[in-house]
Order: structure tokens, then C-alpha cells, then sequence
């Protein structure tokens, strides 16, 4: 819980971006019976709840256990995976979750801590994790070391557990001096190739085979919307783009023609709900989004902090105050 303007805030890690409709469903009663009623995805393809009453977490908690969206205690904050949305990996991402949560020395990484399981298509290795996989590739703060592994499991526990062992006071792997190359000194021996890892140029929208990638408006699930995702399907994969994945069908309110103005636009929380936002971004950016005539990535931030800025290039609308300036 952290303590926000408008009351609590929960952050609720979904490893692999999966959720059950039964988890969707209870999410989506525990926000509207203990606090705003709304969902947020976040940029790690996780969901906050928001205005949470001043002891809501016991009863929050209860109901996430029940949901089985808190199978570890100890190890809550540092469940941070990413899958590839249209992958299939979500059984090795469990496999993962599991792994991690089972290692005592790993409940004490920073929370800032990100692995990432990308299937090979590119779309999440780009996303500067401490520790990915890239089909069989392991990489390193986000760049391909030259390991290939066979235990993909065995491998991200091993590197874990050495940076923990050498970061110090470091959140991340990349600011540890020569940290991935201190890693792989204890992995193994890399090979002569290396994957060009680039940040994420574009995001998936539409119908794709057999499943519809839609996005959320500013990240922000209204309570009919998600029952509407729950009534609609068994399942539901969160995205790093604050977007969902469900198969196949209509998603009445959410956005699936990658030509809508809405395509790109995300926002941080902004006024009134975060005490440090010197603008209510959300509602500049739904104005603006009115006289939108391109679809280029744009994130609005309420100050420069830039909170939930999306990987990759991106436009910045960023509040001064006096309103806004815009970083290319």
C-alpha cells in the first residue's frame, strides 16, 4: 500500500499479465466495495486499485488471497514478469513466479526489479529488464549476454540470486558497475552472437488470429468495462501498453482500430488523486485527444517525474503549472 491524495493505493502484481475471469471479477468488486471503483493498468502490465479507505488493505488483502493473487507474503513486491502479450509462455511464467517466490535471499530484491519473457517476437526484450529471456536467450539489463540456456527457469534464479549478491544498494542491474558481466561470469560461457535488443516501436492493436488486442483508454478500467471483459471471456492478459488481450470478439468501450486517436495516448494519474501532479492530466489529455489528428505515442505527465511513461519513443506532454511543454 502506498498512501496517495486520494487515499490508498494497491498495487497488484499479475506475473505473465494473466488473470482468471474469477480474479477479474473479484478485482473488480474488491475496487468498487473498498475504493474507486476503477482499475489501472500500469506500464508492468500490472493493476492498481485506488482510494482505498484507511484500513482497506486487511479486507483487500483477504480477498486477493481468496483470488489466489497473493500466493506469496514475503515476496509480493518482487514479482515482476512480463510476457510477451501474444505469446504463449504464461506456464514458464508460472514456473518462474513459483521459482522466485521459493528463494528467502530473493524477497529482499528491490521492487523495481523486472524480468521479461519474450518468445522471440520482440516485444517485451526491449523493456530494459534486469534479467530476460528471449526464447532461449538470457539477457542481461536489458542486452543479449551471449548465453543460451536449456533450464530458462534454473538460469533467471541463478542470476537473481548473484545480483542480489552484488548490488549493494543498486535497484536495478544497470547501475551495479560491470554487473552483467559479473553475472555471466557465474552462468557459464557466452557464445559469438548476440540479438539486437531495441525498445518497442510499436504496440499491437486489433484483431490478431484467434484474439483481440484492445486498448484502455488512459489506463483506467471502469467498473462496467471490466465486468463487460468478465462476461465476455475465461481469461484476460494485461499489456505492458496498458491494453488487454481477450479472445477474440467486441470489447464495446475500449479501442481496437489502431487508427483511433486514443491509440498511444497514455497518462500518469495526475490531479486530484496524486498530491505532486500540478495538472489533472487525464482530463487535458481526453481534451486533447478531441483535436488529435496523428496516432504517434504520446504520454502526458502532471510533473517531471514522468510517471508511467511507456518504453520506447515516445512524445511527452509534461505540466509545468503554467501548462505544458512538450519533449520529442
Amino acid at each position: 500500500m502506498h498512501q496517495a491524495a486520494d487515499g490508498g493505493l494497491a498495487r497488484v502484481r499479475v506475473p505473465g499479465g494473466t488473470l482468471t475471469n474469477a480474479q477479474l471479477r473479484a478485482l473488480t468488486d474488491a475496487s468498487a466495495e473498498l475504493g474507486d471503483g476503477s482499475l489501472e493498468l500500469t506500464s508492468r502490465a500490472n493493476i492498481q486499485v485506488r482510494a482505498l479507505a484507511a484500513g482497506a488493505e486487511v479486507e483487500l488483502a483477504s480477498r486477493l488471497w481468496e483470488a489466489g493473487l497473493l500466493p506469496s507474503l514475503s515476496h509480493e513486491r518482487v514479482r515482476n514478469i512480463i510476457a510477451s502479450p501474444l505469446g504463449d509462455d504464461q506456464h514458464l511464467v508460472d514456473s518462474l513466479d513459483k521459482a522466485l517466490c521459493t528463494e528467502p535471499e530473493l524477497a529482499k530484491l528491490p521492487g523495481r526489479f523486472l524480468i521479461t519473457v519474450d518468445d522471440g517476437r520482440g516485444d517485451v526484450s526491449g523493456l530494459g529488464a534486469d534479467i530476460g529471456l528471449h526464447g532461449d536467450a538470457l539477457l542481461l539489463a536489458g542486452k543479449d549476454t551471449g548465453l543460451r540456456v536449456d533450464d530458462p527457469v534454473a538460469a533467471v534464479i541463478k542470476a537473481a540470486l548473484e545480483f542480489q549478491r552484488i548490488r549493494g544498494d543498486a535497484w536495478r542491474l544497470a547501475e551495479v558497475p560491470d554487473g552483467a558481466q559479473r553475472i555471466v561470469a557465474t552462468l557459464g560461457t557466452p557464445g559469438p552472437d548476440r540479438i539486437d535488443i531495441q525498445p518497442p516501436s510499436t504496440h499491437p492493436i486489433g484483431r490478431f488470429g484467434d484474439v483481440t488486442v484492445a486498448a484502455v483508454p488512459l489506463g483506467r478500467l471502469t467498473r462496467t468495462q471490466a465486468l463487460q471483459l468478465c462476461d465476455l471471456a475465461p481469461w484476460v492478459r494485461l499489456t505492458p501498453w496498458r491494453s488487454v488481450v481477450v479472445p477474440a470478439a467486441d470489447v464495446p468501450g475500449l479501442v481496437t482500430d489502431p487508427d483511433s486517436p486514443w491509440h498511444g495516448v497514455t497518462a500518469c494519474a495526475g490531479r486530484p488523486g496524486c498530491a505532486k501532479s500540478l495538472a489533472d492530466v487525464r482530463a487535458d489529455a481526453t481534451a486533447w485527444v478531441r483535436t488529435r489528428k496523428d496516432t504517434i505515442p504520446v504520454h502526458w505527465s502532471g510533473c517531471d517525474r514522468r510517471c508511467g511513461k511507456p518504453a520506447g519513443h515516445v512524445v511527452e506532454m509534461i505540466a509545468t503549472g503554467k501548462g505544458y511543454w512538450r519533449s520529442e
